[in-house]
């Protein structure tokens, strides 16, 4: 099967690659001339240079493609400019589903996210039907996400876009190359850099179990619905406990209120802002998420796409391996 990929050159599309490409497809990644292709390079993919918001290399680039991974995002908890995120997760969504729909190919992958749920109270596990809205949203990156989930379900039901959703929870794993908001608390936590952490909880998930999970749902999926592909819930200390026991490092004793938290990641951001960090550790958006704990299940997948996640403990490892492996951890 010829397949169109967006997103190649990032975490969780380069896990997608290997999958595609393992499964014997034909595959051509679109790709911007500025981005990093060392997650591509060496691979046996069809590289197109063209943008999500250049909509006439859009049509181009899904010429005889009978299907379209579209894996691509622009993921940050900050962003000095938070237009960007809504250029790209929004608009960029819209014009290739767009330009999909003129192309008619057969089947469309969009990669959404957990972000886009709501998050139950009693810290019970949400799943693709617990209710969310605009309101909800904390942050650019989860409104952008949102609004882009949100398009694309209008385009199913008008205009019988073929699309089926995906909505992984945080990917952990190699080839986080940029990296992840995740990724970089993993490496400051392995670097021995995590003197104290908020009280919060993630769903974790090795990223290539969410690959496959976006090979599952081409496969099995139904179009119009969508699938939380997602690993294991887990306490932010539990994870950091899961570092330390890998690394031989000390896990953080301190714990911090987030009422504290909150001024600091106040003067991080401020910060970053004068000097021109890419993005601080600490964010006011990433405080105000971690008051709740994000836990979410994965059941709709397992029961009808044969979805199934490895341990985080193996997730944890492979990432931190990996890190070591390309200088992150010096």
């Amino acid at each position: 099967m010829k397949v169109l990929l967006t997103g190649a050159t990032g975490f969780i599309g380069a896990a997608v690659l290997r999958q595609l490409l393992d499964r014997g497809d034909h595959v051509r990644v679109l790709v911007r001339r500025t981005s990093n292709q060392n997650n591509i390079k060496g691979l046996d993919c069809e590289m197109f240079m063209g943008d999500l918001n250049d909509r006439g290399s859009l049509a181009v680039a899904l010429k005889s493609c009978h299907a379209l991974f579209h894996v691509a995002a622009d993921y940050r908890i900050w962003a000095r400019y938070p237009e960007e995120l809504i250029t790209t997760n929004v608009t960029g969504t819209q014009n290739i589903m767009m330009a999909a729909l003129t192309a008619q190919t057969e089947k469309i992958i969009y990669t959404s996210s957990v972000a886009t749920l709501g998050i139950n109270a009693d810290e019970t596990p949400s799943n693709e039907e617990t209710p969310s809205s605009m309101e909800t949203m904390i942050g650019a990156y989860k409104k952008s996400k949102f609004l882009a989930e949100q398009e694309v379900k209008r385009m199913i039901t008008e205009q019988s876009l073929p699309a089926i959703i995906v909505n992984p929870s945080t990917p952990i794993g190699p080839r986080d190359i940029k990296p992840t908001p995740t990724g970089r608390m993993i490496v400051q936590s392995a670097r021995g850099k995590m003197p104290a952490y908020v009280k919060t909880g993630l769903n974790v998930a090795h990223v290539d179990d969410i690959a496959r999970g976006h090979l599952l749902a081409c496969e099995q999926g139904v179009i119009g619905e969508r699938y939380i592909l997602g690993g294991e819930d887990l306490t932010l200390i539990k994870i950091l406990e899961l570092i330390a026991e890998y690394t031989g490092k000390v896990a953080p004793t301190v714990c911090i209120h987030h009422n504290i938290a909150l001024p600091i990641a106040y003067l991080t951001e401020a910060w970053a802002r004068i000097t021109g960090v890419s993005e601080p550790l600490a964010t006011v958006d990433g405080v105000n998420m971690a008051r709740k704990k994000m836990y979410f299940s994965s059941a709709k997948a397992e029961k009808l796409l044969g979805y199934s996640h490895r341990p985080a403990k193996e997730a944890v490892q492979d990432a931190i391996k990996w890190f070591g492996q390309h200088g992150y951890l010096d």
